[in-house]
């Protein structure tokens, strides 16, 4: 099949033709697709990101909220989780979003969920994780959604395990992380997912990652601004973004394709932890979580990832909650 990327099938070709072919197009909601140019055809593209947020459960919550990211405002009721749980974790293709495991203070679930994103409604039944777990770090590529770290019943292990997002089925072992440890996040820049900090018995501030399209174990990648756990992440297509943790009000961002050491970015509105983050690739969003002066808080706020600055005040949650950790985004 013949593909043309603005109209033409090399750069500086101005006359291709018209007909015949694909076109890679930007579209009215600024995803991506490729056109055909005879009849029109869109065939999304996959990625990981997109334009509405969305941020499920909590402690002692099933509630499902979403945001739409690239206009302030308070959130909107989206659904129900089979079961109240905080302490999930995300990852989507652009279309369908998925929630896998958590701790309901007991027990733990192994169970993973769906979503379609274009449709509020409650989750789905999905798969299962290879066990019962929370507190872990989730990414994707687009195609391929993975979980890694987090806490079983008897204590913090470096798994991580994979799913294709498409196709409801149990995950597959993909590898291991360089350490062992919980309540930690995950970016990804659809070649790299990338695992930051996390609690090992005390505050880590290892950056370790892995190539997606290959099963194996986690690589240096580098460290953290500030050792910390309990604490949330976004990613456009180059710049991973950890914010927050436990009673920090800090951000910091990596470039994915280059190992190396995490950079200031600016500044929570608060310091907070137990909360979640997604982004339209252009804008991150990060909600809920506790404070020390209030354990759950319905605080949401945003970045522009490319450029380094503080946060600003979005809206709120439906409701006050902690220990929601599962973000994602799509539309």
């Amino acid at each position: 099949m013949t593909r043309k990327i603005n109209n033409s099938y090399e750069l500086g070709q101005s006359n291709a033709p018209t007909d015949g072919g694909d076109m890679l197009k930007t579209r009215g909601d600024g995803t991506l697709v490729w056109e055909g140019v005879a009849d029109t055809t869109y065939v999304p593209l996959n990625y990981w990101y997109g334009g509405r947020g969305v941020f499920a459960g909590g402690y002692a919550s099933n509630v499902i909220d979403y945001v739409t990211i690239d206009t302030t405002g308070n959130a909107t009721d989206f659904g129900d989780l089979s079961a109240s749980r905080g302490y999930a974790s995300g990852c989507s293709n652009g279309s369908r979003g998925l929630i896998a495991g958590g701790d309901a203070d007991p027990p733990l679930y192994d169970i993973i969920e769906y979503i379609t994103f274009s449709t509020p409604s409650n989750s789905t039944d999905f798969g299962d994780l290879s066990s019962a777990r929370a507190d872990m770090g989730g990414c994707s590529d687009g195609t391929t959604g993975l979980w890694g770290g987090g806490r079983e019943s008897g204590g913090n292990v470096n798994t991580i395990e994979y799913v294709t997002i498409a196709t409801t089925g149990n995950t597959s072992d993909f590898g291991n992380l360089s350490v062992t440890r919980r309540l930690l996040p995950a970016v990804s820049d659809g070649t790299k997912g990338v695992w930051a900090g996390g609690h090992t018995g005390s505050s880590s501030d290892v950056i370790d990652y892995i190539t997606i399209a290959t099963t194996g174990d986690a690589s240096d990648f580098g460290n953290l601004s500030v050792a910390r756990h309990h604490f949330t992440a976004c990613s456009s297509t180059t710049r991973g973004v950890f914010a927050g943790g436990y009673t920090s009000n800090v951000i910091d961002y990596i470039t994915i394709a280059t190992t190396s050491n995490a950079t200031d970015f600016g500044d929570l509105t608060q310091a907070r932890d137990q909360f979640a983050g997604c982004s339209n690739a252009i804008r991150g969003v990060f909600a809920g979580g506790y404070t020390p002066a209030n354990p759950s808080v319905d605080t949401i706020d945003y970045i522009t990832i490319a450029t380094t600055s503080n946060a600003t005040d979005f809206g709120n949650l439906t409701s006050e909650r902690q220990a929601v950790n599962a973000g994602l985004a799509g539309d």
